[in-house]
């Protein structure tokens, strides 16, 4: 069973997991579309700026705390080893490790760095393709990091109960 200090940091995993979860989605859900309706040029410059006021300590509170509570309860779990929900936390561990911040930072980010270079060229024919281009495969993979996030945080629920 999970208990004492343990439990905190699980409950705490399944917190943060579920709050990243939350802005994964709050973009699939409806901030993408909103961009989408846009003209191209205003969704390239409105999606720029959101990159840029997204690096605030409160977002990567969020974002880079899930990882760090995953690390640190992957290592806890293999050296407490528990009888019970030790697949369950080394799963959850795994789906944000991989599926949330690995696929932000190989697929999410690279793509808001050549969003990024298009500042000043937004009104171009190429701009405009990439930005269709940018809202289809960005959006695929925040599906993917939120659905990641989203299980992570159920994995470590079940590891509690």
């Amino acid at each position: 069973m999970i208990e004492g200090p343990f439990f905190v940091l699980v409950v705490l995993g399944a917190l943060w997991c579920g709050v990243a979860a939350g802005v994964f989605v709050a973009f699939s859900t409806f901030v993408m579309r909103g961009l989408g309706a846009l003209p191209p040029a205003r969704g390239i410059a409105a999606m720029n700026s959101i990159n840029v006021a997204a690096v605030t300590p409160a977002f990567m509170i969020v974002f880079l705390g899930a990882a760090a509570l995953c690390a640190v309860i992957a290592v806890v779990t293999f050296v407490l080893w528990p009888d019970e929900g030790t697949v369950e936390l080394l799963l959850g561990c795994v789906l944000y490790l991989v599926g949330a911040f690995g696929v932000t930072i190989t697929a999410n980010i690279p793509r808001n760095d050549a969003l990024a270079k298009l500042a000043g060229a937004e009104e171009a024919e190429s701009s405009a393709a990439y930005w269709r281009t940018y809202l289809s495969e960005w959006g695929m993979w925040n599906h993917i990091r939120g659905g990641a996030a989203l299980a992570a945080s159920a994995s470590f629920v079940l590891a509690l109960t």
